[in-house]
């Protein structure tokens, strides 16, 4: 039989039960082998209910450092029968399946083309620890340290993890190891070590951090001068502002006082945190609310509110399965459109779009300048699979001398001077009236925040034509915001070509490898990665500058695709659709295989 041969270049994935601290176990065999220099992309495939269901952990070991789901399994660690047949079923032919052998399986539940290594892990854990807790959660330590024998993973790196994780708890350190050590010798005794599957020490992560883009956001907002954080607990945005709360607690605190310089506000329920943070936006301070696609449901009134009356408000939206409550734990990019426009009548938001944590650290921050800067709501489009799961990433840079923009504030001296205050005065020409903060001045630069038609002093007015000056320089400000917003990334190809891809957002590590692929197959595309709605003129240029462009997104309904087609007024059967939606994330084979289908489709008509 055939064997999968591969050294720093698979996929194994684990197949658990919710609830039995695998994940944790799971993390560390990743982390190990990026300890030893290799790239590695994993990813945590867990159910919305508790303890029980099925979850799995997704490791992509790449020394090429490509970070997208590459799409196959090289290796099934099989943990719950649950899921055995369809766990089996993805082992691509050649490959290893690694089981707890203790209960003896049928032949009926192997295949012929996968190689078995069973270990006894559930009678070797009986064997030794006494305690049922302890055995179910050793085990995974017992699996990882055989797993660690059979693809050569330095058992040192793990050890030093360890130490870390267990510092000053010297008892839990030495169970660990012990728990290690126990699957290695069993692995060592006897399996046959190694296998096809190797880890050989490289020099590939260099100066990169592994981090989530959740905490990577957080981090962002408290750098981008975010002193006011309101939320309501969603999956998968609320461990966003969790983060917040602990940077917060080791940055934003007076080391000579101790009183706390920010406030953070877990509300009853998406409305009030969104009002809450458009109350504080208004009086002055930076402030964020993290949610989902149904908390943005819900918070679409507020928005606005805040688009009509003109007031700072930053969203990270970590978007999930919908509508309604959908798949709360599995990712999609198909919150576009209900961002884009939210609120009723004539909206239009900012809306960024990081494809990795280090950029929703710089989104995160950009978007609060661009709150203030453009008075207006800002969105960071992030997703589950960036926000929950850990990424390499380049380190994050922030200049000490950078100042925040707070954009349009008249100040008192300018008031008194005489200066004039309209406050939806367009003075400037590019649509951002001036603002005056909450007690600037006692007589001077005061006005009437509503929701409600006005003037452009604030007066209230149902005049047509003062409705008109208002909503005709809010889009005005909006052709402001694209020469603001995060540009587009361009890749051209090699050879010269007619062809087009546009993605964004998550899709970035697999449409990257596609290219890669799809280079070397001789297809080329010149590519452009969206970072920010309003686009830029150089959006329209690249579209008019090919034939065909492929759209790729995580949506069913192709909402970036509408997006583009409605701004540009384009044809849309210049834009070709390449749609995932399942909930996983996107993978460069689908991508590829997508692509190749349209082109062969379009070469036979």
């Amino acid at each position: 039989m055939k064997r999968i041969e591969a050294v720093n270049d698979f996929v194994i994935k684990f197949a658990n039960v919710n609830g039995s601290g695998s994940a944790s176990a799971n993390e560390l065999f990743a982390k190990a082998i990026l300890r030893m220099g290799v790239p590695v992309s994993p990813r945590n495939i867990f159910p919305s209910n508790i303890q029980g269901l099925p979850t799995w952990y997704e490791v992509r070991v790449s020394e090429k450092g490509y970070l997208g789901r590459r799409g196959g399994v090289d290796m099934m660690v099989a943990m719950n029968p649950q899921t055995w047949d369809a766990d089996i079923a993805e082992i691509g032919s050649g490959g290893y399946l690694f089981y707890d052998s203790t209960r003896p399986l049928p032949p009926s539940k192997f295949r012929d083309d996968v190689h078995v290594i069973g270990m006894p892990l559930t009678e070797i854990c009986n064997a030794v620890y006494t305690d049922a807790r302890q055995r179910q959660l050793f085990k995974n330590i017992v699996y990882v340290g055989a797993l660690s024998a059979l693809l050569e993973i330095e058992p040192q790196a793990i050890e030093k993890l360890f130490g870390e994780q267990y510092k000053g708890k010297e008892k839990l350190l030495a169970s660990n190891v012990q728990a290690l050590h126990l699957g290695r010798d069993f692995a060592n005794e006897h399996l046959q070590v190694p296998i096809g599957l190797r880890v050989k020490r490289a020099d590939k992560v260099g100066e990169q951090i592994f981090v989530d883009g959740n905490s990577a956001a957080a981090l962002g907002c408290v750098y981008g001068g975010a002193t006011v954080a309101a939320w309501y607990p969603i999956t998968p945005s609320s461990s966003v502002a969790e983060a917040f709360q602990k940077y917060c607690s080791k940055f934003r605190v007076d080391a000579a006082t101790g009183q706390n310089k920010f406030a953070i506000v877990q509300a009853e329920d998406e409305l009030a945190s969104i009002g809450m943070v458009v109350g504080a936006g208004w009086n002055g301070a930076r402030a964020f609310t993290a949610t989902s696609g149904p908390g943005v449901s819900l918070m679409t009134e507020f928005i606005g509110l805040a688009y009509f009356a003109e007031i700072p408000v930053t969203i990270i939206n970590v978007q999930r399965g919908g509508p309604s409550t959908g798949m709360p734990t599995r990712t999609q990019q198909a919150d576009i459109l209900s961002c884009a426009y939210a609120s009723h009548g004539d909206t239009k938001h900012v809306l960024l779009f990081p494809e990795d944590p280090h950029e929703c650290f710089e989104h995160a921050a950009c978007a609060l300048d661009l709150a203030d800067r453009l008075q207006t709501p800002v969105f960071v489009m992030t997703d589950l699979d960036i926000g929950m799961n850990q990424r390499l990433c380049l380190p994050f840079e922030w200049d000490d001398a950078r100042h925040y923009d707070k954009g349009k504030v008249m100040t008192a001296e300018e008031l008194e001077a005489g200066k004039d205050f309209g406050r939806y005065k367009d003075v400037d020409g590019d649509g951002i009236p001036w603002r005056t903060l909450p007690g600037t001045h006692p007589t001077k630069g005061s006005y009437f925040t509503r929701g409600t038609t006005r003037d452009s002093y604030a007066r209230y007015s149902e005049r047509g034509a003062d409705y008109i000056y208002n909503v005709e320089r809010l889009l005005k400000k909006f052709a402001t915001a694209a020469t603001l917003v995060p540009q587009p990334v361009v890749r051209m190809a090699k050879d010269k070509t007619r062809l087009g891809v546009l993605y964004f957002g998550s899709t970035s590590p697999a449409m990257s490898e596609a290219l890669d692929v799809l280079d070397e197959a001789d297809i080329h595309l010149d590519a452009m990665r969206l970072r920010a709605y309003p686009f830029p003129p150089s959006v329209a240029q690249f579209i008019a500058d090919h034939d065909k462009v492929f759209v790729v997104e995580q949506n069913r309904d192709a909402q970036m695709r509408s997006l583009l087609v409605n701004e540009f007024d384009i044809d849309p059967a210049k834009l070709v659709r390449v749609l995932h939606f399942d909930g996983t994330p996107i993978t460069a084979k689908f991508i590829i295989e997508a692509i190749e289908a349209q082109i062969r489709a379009k070469e036979k008509a």
